[in-house]
């Protein structure tokens, strides 16, 4: 469609002297294809009557004719030219979104090549013990305070950039972001949890990251923090608020690793 439009511009720019407005002093003017000064006389091709006429070259006003179609055909090169980067810019979005892997998933950009982030089992931990949460099926819930975790005080995944870029392939139009994971003893908490006792309203926390949320398809965006991230562990998440339905993809950030290699 984009394409199809570029092309009509083009076509018109090239066929301009088909529509050119020939001006009379008076005001009036003549829609013609072409027009040429000989001697006394102004010859034109009329639109109107798909004939040659002319006119008196005193009573045509060459300047404006000249100048209001230099300005209308500068106006439709630059558009054409708007549309021209406009496609440009469609089709490289086209080819990016043609390496990211299919399926929900997060994967880190790494120059021209994507590494997988495995996905975290997270669990829910309360006075009442431990709960695998499952994004399909959440666990019930009792009142109180809680907090999500998952098993570790390190991510195995570590990235050497202080803006890391990841592509996000959502299963489900949910809400989704980085966090900043706080260490606990053994483990990492995600977010703290507030149930409330009558009403079971869970309010969740979170530690987020301000991010770039750039759509390049359906369900799937190019996230990245809009300024540096200090070192430490932090996670992708793609959560349903107010359900403790969170799913979770953790990294860590520090300076001094070489990073994980791409996958081949």
């Amino acid at each position: 469609m984009r394409f199809a439009r570029y092309l009509a511009i083009l076509l018109a720019v090239s066929a301009w002297a088909a529509n050119i407005k020939l001006y009379m002093k008076d005001g009036a003017f003549h829609v013609v294809r072409e027009y040429k000064v000989e001697g006394d006389r102004v010859r034109y091709y009329s639109i109107e009557r798909s004939e040659w006429e002319e006119a008196p070259l005193s009573l045509v006003d060459l300047k404006r004719t000249e100048n209001e179609t230099r300005e209308r055909q500068a106006a439709l090169a630059e558009e054409a030219k708007m549309i021209s980067a406009e496609d440009k810019a469609e089709r490289e979005r086209a080819n990016e979104v043609a390496r990211v892997p299919q399926g929900p998933g997060v994967y880190l950009v790494m120059g021209d090549k994507l590494q997988t982030l495995k996905q975290a089992e997270p669990e829910m931990r309360t006075n009442k013990g431990r709960s695998i949460l499952k994004a399909v099926a959440p666990v019930p819930i009792v009142s109180g305070k809680g907090t999500v975790e998952i098993p570790g005080e390190r991510a195995l995944f570590r990235v050497n950039s202080d803006r890391p870029e990841f592509y996000f392939s959502l299963a489900a139009e949910e809400r989704f972001g980085i966090v900043k994971l706080k260490p606990s003893k053994g483990a990492r908490i995600v977010e703290r949890l507030t149930i409330m006792p009558i009403t079971k309203e869970t309010i969740e926390e979170q530690d987020q990251v301000e991010v770039f949320r750039q759509q390049m398809d359906e369900g799937l965006y190019k996230i990245w923090p809009t300024k540096p991230i200090e070192p430490g562990e932090y996670a992708v998440v793609e959560y349903t608020e107010g359900k403790v339905n969170i799913q979770v993809w953790d990294f860590a950030y520090d300076p001094k690793s070489p990073g994980t290699p791409p996958s081949k």
